[in-house]
């Protein structure tokens, strides 16, 4: 993600965790109340809060719209801890119209987990942002997923219980030939990939990428050693240096737009590309699972 315009959700940072307002009485509200400066938020409102170039920006759904039971955990200090997603009861039918019954044999998504590892402390952002040096360039693969919003947090925990199947990049990166078992493959925001898991993903020809920055700058394995390195790409090794691959459809540009009010794909020889980050979609609008399914 562009380091001048980083977009990241009001997040917990020591875990990941997004802060969402889930009625006017609750902690969370008033949280966000603080900062927003709403003294009345709407009651039949939900807000979830991003942040672009330190400027803070408000998307509002109605209580009613959300697709699934949402409620969040508190730390001791009373802070927001993490986001919990359940299924409703009442709409089993819809589950069933744009999820499968059982793991998806043909269908399958992959789980950005290097760059939950860029994302993380002693990661790659505090290299960018001066707060460590080179030895923040080379990390160690995480070996469990930790939910965070540079890592398509709330649409792997969506997909998920849709029993849309999952691999990981390390998965990729070690057994490239592991695409050609799915009709469709789902990227997320895979902003760090090998260039294994690059050459994979972009000759596979049914690819829905459904987070702009994805492929971005590439990453070196060192499995005996369980780690991997920054190689080139995001203004590394030099300034000038945007995508890491070169890659002729790069649609960075295009993660600035978090609202996704004029949300569409545009096709590319391989598949699809979103117009729109759709960090929160997932849980509220309907027409996004149902475009995700039937593409």
């Amino acid at each position: 993600m562009n380091k001048k315009i980083l977009v990241v959700g009001l997040i917990v940072i020591a875990i990941g965790a997004v802060l969402i307002s889930i009625s006017p009485q609750s902690k969370v509200s008033s949280l966000i109340d603080k900062i927003t400066g709403n003294t009345q938020p709407a009651i039949d409102n939900i807000q979830f809060i991003t942040i672009i170039e330190g400027k803070q920006t408000t998307l509002n759904v109605l209580k009613k719209d959300l697709l699934f039971n949402i409620t969040i955990t508190y730390d001791k200090n009373n802070n927001p801890r993490y986001v919990n997603v359940a299924k409703r009861s009442d709409l089993s039918d819809f589950y069933k119209q744009v999820g499968f019954n059982n793991a998806s044999e043909d269908v399958v998504y992959v789980y950005p987990i290097f760059t939950q590892g860029a994302y993380g402390d002693h990661g790659f952002y505090d290299y960018y942002n001066k707060k460590c040096g080179p030895e923040c360039l080379t990390l160690p693969i995480p070996s469990k997923f930790v939910p965070r919003y540079g890592a398509s947090m709330t649409a792997t925990i969506v997909l998920s219980l849709l029993n849309y199947s999952h691999i990981t990049d390390v998965q990729v990166d070690k057994n490239p030939d592991i695409l050609k078992k799915y009709h469709k493959v789902i990227v997320l925001h895979n902003e760090y990939v090998t260039k294994r898991e690059f050459d994979a993903i972009t000759s596979h020809p049914n690819v829905i990428y459904l987070f702009p920055n994805a492929l971005y700058a590439e990453v070196r394995t060192d499995y005996a050693n369980d780690t991997y390195t920054l190689i080139r790409g995001h203004g590394y090794p030099i300034p000038s240096i945007a995508n890491g691959f070169d890659w002729k459809f790069d649609n960075s540009n295009l993660e600035y737009d978090v609202n996704c009010e004029n949300m569409t794909f545009t096709i590319i020889p391989n598949g699809k590309m979103l117009t729109c980050y759709p960090a929160y979609r997932s849980l509220f609008d309907k027409a996004f699972l149902e475009a995700i399914k039937e593409s």
